[in-house]
């Protein structure tokens, strides 16, 4: 075979040896072989049709001998054509060996061979939609388009249908009829038309089956498959199908959770409304009312906090998971719904219970007793004697985690209203630096209330400048704990938006203090959340909403 040293890869022999061996599917046994080769053949595909590109057909075909009889038997095997986008692959690979200008009898037979092929795909093409374009594509090639397609697939489809429901005849339910190797029959040869609209009913109507056998009888390749499409939005499937797909199926539901955090991370989002609309768009909050779900998704959150050390980013997308996921399950229908203690069962119940409370749920002039009543509870737990281990102390703090909102409301309230601030400042201090021994939580403390104390002495001072606050700003430089920087961080950005005098130095001073240190993302995020929160808890003050807008417009051009 000759074969281009440039793409190794390209086996023509192997393929070819396959599709003969395939024919046109008419066996049980080349069809399920056809369906487990299915993406490496796509795959292969694509590198053909990007090697083609850059060659004329008279090249391609010389270097390349075995191409045609390859193409033409893969063009009438119904499960190629099918799957994805192979047609699409298909079609192109052979506009590459179309000579635009045939010089001899053997390239005029060969654009006859193609156009012939090219038509047999269209007629069978789920393109037919799109009725203009494939009109004048098939009527430059002299050719009309069949009918049938399309009323083929439905009435398997229904046919499928009708034997999986189960046939009700005199109260007899037939469902139990249907075997367990049946079942995994369809679904494996379900995949090359996944994407498919008109297969969507049988897609659900599989992923909600249940036949009393004690291991899963769709195969996996069918499950992986359904969930790529799903999270590629190639489908679209009801809620409790895609539930139904992860509990199925493990490794689908980490791929998920993973492609949502890929995903968020990855795009520029400029508001908690975004972050929330595009977890609430992957139904991961809304499967999460299953303890099961919502235990996994868990798990990969906390262990993506650990890989990348509690990034601002990481930690916000938690709390909005977290809050979406409380509202689908209060959405619940109570008869169905699991108690919120199922999902933290291993946690101080009394300290869950107030942690859950949502802020809209009490008067503002409760927040401060209600943040030192959860602040008591913690500092009970983390000095109680029996925390022995970083993995107990980082336990409890992600639990405190999941209710960032708590925390944010914590810090302003330190600044906007008359509270006790020794509880909110331990609170805080514990956020930010949970990992410190008694000893370094009380350093902490003292260097947090120093700061505090001067920002107070600030606060009602309707002319500030830069030099007012450099003490505080000399605090942040010189501290060797990166978690007290954080600390003092929020309290200083809290203390521009909520000051008299604030408002006046906000962008110089938030420029100047990001410059200092690096922390662009970290202030990005909170300013991020304060504007959601002060939109939705009813705070909306028009100075305050347009100064965050102005930062976080100049902040977002630096991240």
């Amino acid at each position: 075979m000759a074969q281009d040293t440039m793409v190794p890869k390209l086996d023509f022999e192997y393929w070819l040896d396959k599709a003969i061996k395939w024919g046109q599917a008419t066996t049980l046994e080349s069809q399920k072989d056809v369906c487990l080769h299915l993406p490496q053949l796509q795959e292969f595909l694509h590198q053909v049709y990007e090697t083609l590109k850059h060659m004329d057909a008279i090249a391609a075909i010389q270097q390349f001998p075995l191409i045609g009889q390859l193409l033409g038997r893969l063009c009438w095997n119904p499960f190629v054509i099918g799957y994805d986008e192979s047609q699409k692959t298909l079609m192109w690979c052979l506009c590459c060996l179309y000579s635009s200008e045939p010089q001899n009898p053997v390239e005029l037979k060969a654009n006859s061979w193609i156009r012939s092929l090219l038509c047999h795909l269209l007629s069978s093409s789920k393109w037919e939609s799109n009725e203009a374009e494939t009109s004048t594509f098939i009527s430059t090639l002299g050719y009309t388009s069949a009918d049938y397609y399309c009323h083929l697939v439905k009435n398997m489809v229904f046919s499928l249908l009708a034997e999986f429901r189960g046939n009700q005849f005199n109260g007899l339910n037939m469902q139990g009829r249907v075997s367990g190797s049946r079942v995994n029959a369809v679904s494996l040869f379900c995949l090359p038309l996944i994407t498919l609209p008109d297969l969507t009913p049988l897609l659900e109507t599989l992923l909600l089956y249940q036949g009393g056998a004690s291991k899963e009888i769709l195969s996996s390749e069918f499950l992986q498959a359904v969930n790529d499409a799903f999270l590629k939005k190639k489908i679209s499937l009801p809620e409790s199908a895609v539930i139904s797909l992860w509990l199925r199926h493990l490794p689908s539901l980490e791929k998920a959770t993973l492609h949502l955090l890929d995903q968020l991370v990855s795009i520029q989002l400029n508001s908690l409304e975004e972050v929330a609309c595009v977890i609430k768009d992957s139904l991961l909050p809304q499967a999460a009312s299953h303890p099961a779900i919502f235990r996994i998704v868990n798990e990969i959150f906390k262990n993506v906090l650990l890989e990348t050390d509690g990034t601002p980013e990481i930690l916000t997308i938690i709390q909005v998971f977290t809050q979406l996921f409380l509202q689908a399950h209060q959405n619940e229908n109570k008869e169905h719904r699991f108690p919120l203690k199922t999902y933290f069962p291993c946690h101080h119940q009394p300290l869950v219970t107030a942690l859950l409370r949502r802020p809209l749920e009490l008067p503002t002039t409760h927040w401060s007793q209600h943040l030192k009543h959860i602040s008591d509870m913690l500092k009970a737990l983390v000095e109680d004697t029996n925390i022995s281990s970083l993995a107990d102390l980082f336990e409890i703090w992600f639990l405190v985690a999941h209710f960032g909102e708590w925390l944010d409301i914590a810090a302003e309230q330190l600044l906007k209203a008359a509270v006790e601030p020794d509880a909110l400042l331990w609170l805080l201090a514990f956020y930010y630096c949970p990992q410190n021994e008694k000893q370094q939580r009380t350093q902490t403390m003292v260097e947090a209330q120093a700061v505090y104390s001067h920002l107070m002495m600030l606060f009602s001072c309707t002319v500030l400048s830069v030099k007012d606050l450099e003490a505080a700003v000399h605090t942040v430089m010189k501290i060797d704990q990166c978690c007290n920087q954080h600390l003092i961080t929020h309290l200083l950005t809290n203390f521009l938006l909520f000051s008299s005098g604030g408002h006046t130095i906000a962008q110089e001073f938030i420029y100047h203090i990001t410059e200092a240190t690096g922390r662009s993302k970290e202030v990005c995020s909170l300013l991020i959340r304060t504007a959601y929160r002060i939109k939705h808890n009813g705070e909306e003050n028009e100075k305050t909403v347009k100064l965050l807008n102005e930062l976080l417009q100049n902040l977002t051009l630096k991240v």
